[in-house]
């Protein structure tokens, strides 16, 4: 605990983003990736492919790469709220987990990945 009048020490974990902030940008990329389609089709229909199922697929095919090359930052703040809320989510676990038993908890960085060939075996249980 810190005296009357000293800052709080500030806290290991990182900011998990307001479920507002990140959801937000989900519906905002997907809102891109649809509207991108739909002008497309517009263009497709325009050019002179009136058959509505042939045309849909012209534009389903022009759209996904250009939604890769047109839509790389809001795909990257979107990825990145992604990682802010899992690097939080670790943090809170691990303190948890310090709580529960500070003797027998683990160091994040110390998991074993399972498809590493050296790696010791898990232990049965």
């Amino acid at each position: 605990m810190s005296a009357v009048g000293e800052p709080a020490a500030p806290s290991a974990q990182p900011p998990e983003p307001r479920f507002g902030k990140w959801m937000g940008a989900m519906w905002l990329y997907t809102l891109l990736r649809v509207a991108l389609f739909l002008v497309l089709w517009g263009l497709v229909w325009l050019v002179g492919v009136r058959d509505g199922l042939w045309s849909a697929v012209v534009a389903l095919v022009l759209s996904i790469p250009l939604s890769y090359v047109l839509l790389a930052r809001p795909r990257a703040a979107f990825s990145a709220q992604i990682e802010q809320r899992l690097e939080a989510q670790r943090a809170r676990r691990f303190a948890f987990d310090q709580e529960l038993d500070p003797a027998n908890a683990a160091d994040p960085d110390d998991a074993v990945d399972p498809d590493d060939p050296e790696a010791p075996p898990a232990p049965k249980r």
